[in-house]
């Protein structure tokens, strides 16, 4: 098992990489601004399983492809991107009414949760960071390779859930701001599409050394 020392580390290393702004982040608080909290620890929790699912891919070597075939990595990109859009085109369709309380027409959580899930699935840079970041916190000696990838992860979204949790709290009070506000009817569907939209392009542009 991982020792208390290196977990104490790599904890250390996750709340600096967590509580810099990135588009995990991004598109927690815009769900949070457009829907309410229940909407952003929903992403928030699609996100968490997607790095589980990245974890254990690294630990039995399938991430490894995107290091050694260039094109698994562009088509997991291109996919992802592709997917990130058709997001952006359904939420600017949605909530069609220019009613003073319109705005996104509401989505379950469950279907909130599967696009925060398959977000990260398909972003290849995920599969790279575990690729790179885990295995420098991984003792062969200490047990199975999967069950000590599997602990990381766990802090990492315990920590992601600390910070992102206070993220979510803090900024989903602002729709109830705006709320009944006839020039805001439609801005929580410009914000979501404008996210999912951005993160496509960063995506589709993005290389695998940047």
């Amino acid at each position: 098992m991982i020792d208390i020392s290196t977990l104490a580390l790599f904890s250390a290393a996750s709340l600096a990489l967590t509580v810099t702004p990135g588009p995990d982040m991004l598109l927690i608080a815009s769900r949070s601004i457009s829907q309410g909290r229940r909407a952003g620890f929903a992403s928030l929790a699609g996100i968490q399983l997607g790095t589980y699912c990245h974890a254990l891919a690294a630990a039995l070597g399938l991430s490894q492809l995107f290091v050694v075939m260039p094109l698994a990595y562009d088509a997991v990109r291109v996919m992802g991107a592709a997917y990130l859009l058709y997001l952006a085109w359904k939420t600017l369709r949605s909530g069609g009414s220019l009613q003073a309380s319109a705005g996104l027409a509401p989505v379950a959580v469950g279907r909130i949760f599967r696009q925060g899930l398959w977000t990260n699935i398909l972003n290849p840079k995920m599969a790279l960071f575990v690729l790179a970041l885990f295995p420098q916190f991984i003792n062969p000696q200490a047990g199975s390779v999967v069950v000590q990838m599997l602990v990381l992860a766990t802090v990492l979204n315990l920590v992601g859930l600390a910070v992102n949790g206070g993220v979510i709290m803090l900024v989903s009070g602002m729709k109830s701001r705006f709320a009944g506000r006839r020039i805001n009817a439609r801005w929580p569907n410009y914000l979501l599409s404008g996210v999912f939209a951005a993160l496509a392009c960063k995506l589709l542009l993005s290389s695998r050394q940047s």
